[in-house]
């Protein structure tokens, strides 16, 4: 797989890197000379110094073979130009970073597949670890219908039950078993222990009840 990313600031670069580690072919392009001979000190991959809203830097790049496209600058307005140029050369999956989300449907309008706001996704998670005190960890799920939370077992009516007689329910179903620095695949009768620390898949609206449930 092969992929294109503009901007190699924070965001680009440190996803350029993870791409590489696992053994995707990357090419990076930046404007910034700096953060141009920063990038290709980091990046063993193909580092292009050019505008990526300027056709000829995309070229240079061999747009027309990515099967992936990313816009990753803080810039909404070169993601976005970069992102209507980038299609005409049919490119089976286009993301854009958007900074502003007042300029999202903007994005969705010129039909790129995938608008991301890392901005806007540290601060939800931060303001759900913040709120939800009893939770270790969390990931959203789909379009927030659902998320999955890791939390301790702390509550003495759980101590003691086997998990067939827990899981699953019609809002939530426990994924995983932390024990001893290993994951642990639920069997029904695995028994719950005070300090286990479990992974749960929860509907959204039952999070509350669910955290409850397993920490009071």
């Amino acid at each position: 797989m092969y992929i294109v990313i503009m901007g190699g600031g924070r965001v680009g670069l440190r996803l350029a890197i993870s791409l590489v580690k696992v053994g995707l072919d990357v090419t990076l392009i930046e404007n910034d000379s700096d953060l141009c001979s920063n990038a290709a000190s980091e990046l063993d991959a193909m580092v292009i110094c050019g505008n990526g809203t300027d056709i000829k830097t995309l070229l240079e790049a061999n747009i027309a073979d990515a099967d992936v496209f990313v816009a990753a600058t803080g810039n909404d307005e070169a993601n976005l130009l970069s992102c209507i140029l980038v299609n005409d050369y049919k490119i089976p999956k286009v993301i854009a970073r958007v900074s502003n989300p007042d300029h999202d449907e903007a994005f969705r309008k010129v039909g790129i597949d995938i608008v991301v706001s890392p901005e806007l996704t540290a601060a939800g998670y931060l303001e759900k670890l913040i709120t939800r005190p009893k939770i270790a960890d969390l990931i959203v799920i789909g379009k927030g219908n659902a998320e999955l939370l890791e939390l301790s077992v702390n509550n003495s009516k759980i101590f003691g039950k086997k998990i067939g007689d827990l899981s699953p329910t019609n809002d939530y179903i426990i994924a995983a078993v932390h024990k001893n620095g290993e994951i642990k695949i639920p069997k029904d009768g695995m028994m719950l222990k005070k300090g286990n620390r479990i992974s749960i898949l929860v509907k959204t609206p039952a999070i509350k009840a669910v955290t409850k449930k397993f920490t009071q």
